[in-house]
């Protein structure tokens, strides 16, 4: 998917549609674009519902501008659930609430950079300015998924956006960076890919023994930490043992 800007702002303030995924899921779906102010109004229904979740519902998946229901049909029907969406949708605050803020190291050598060089040639930009460009902005994690703890990040600059490649690459290290369609993502797991790895970072993003297994959450911003490949293993070793070693501070 590639992150575009709603056009007229009004169209994130109109009221939800309700589509079925399927049996035993409802899609409370906000608009048809990638906006923050939409992604606001999925978190903060998630947000309500997860604080009192109506009877009968099993999940909650916050998408960038929907929110998916799972739910069990035979402890609540869809018009009753729908009903009690809507009940709860006069509760939300709208507005992003508390987000957390993330200083993520991030190494841009060509060691671990492995697509940096061939996706700033690609952009028209040397492998510094594409550097630059990508540690600038504050990114909007919108939604996490496709494997655990994965963030999809919006705000990326446009000279820094670029297609995805036409066939994936060989699987990436687990911390790799990735930049494609648009977006930017931090990958948890190694795994193929079809995006262009332009760095990574030492930090785990999820891990299981941790109380909180997910470290970085929808709605949080993140930035990233420009570290060279010593400071990166020194990192990666502090990580490995349990620390965490990306910065939060909490608005």
């Amino acid at each position: 998917m590639t992150l575009n800007t709603v056009a007229d702002p009004e169209s994130a303030l109109v009221d939800p549609r309700f589509l079925d995924a399927g049996e035993a899921a409802l899609v409370v779906e906000f608009g048809d674009t990638v906006d923050p102010t939409i992604n606001d109004r999925v978190l903060a229904l998630d947000a309500v519902l997860r604080a009192d979740p109506p009877a009968g519902t099993r999940e909650f998946v916050p998408t960038y501008r929907s929110l998916m229901i799972h739910y069990d049909p035979l402890q609540i029907d869809r018009d009753s659930l729908v009903a009690g969406v809507r009940r709860a949708m006069g509760a939300v605050v709208e507005g992003r609430g508390t987000a957390a803020t993330w200083t993520l190291p991030c190494c841009y050598d060509p060691a671990l950079a492995e697509d940096l060089d061939e996706a700033a040639q690609i952009l028209g930009l040397t492998r510094d300015q594409a550097v630059a460009l990508h540690v600038k902005p504050a990114y909007r994690v919108y939604m996490c998924g496709f494997t655990p703890g994965q963030p999809y990040l919006g705000g990326v600059p446009e000279p820094l956006k670029i297609s995805r490649r036409p066939t994936p690459r060989p699987p990436h290290p687990a911390g790799a960076v990735l930049i494609g369609g648009g977006l930017c993502v931090v990958a948890p797991f190694v795994m193929p890919t079809g995006w262009y790895v332009i760095g990574r970072t030492p930090e785990r993003l999820y891990a299981a023994e941790r109380k909180v297994a997910f470290l970085i959450q929808a709605g949080d911003i993140l930035r990233f930490d420009p570290i060279d490949l010593a400071t990166f293993r020194n990192l990666e070793q502090r990580a490995a043992s349990g620390e965490i070693v990306a910065r939060k501070r909490v608005a």
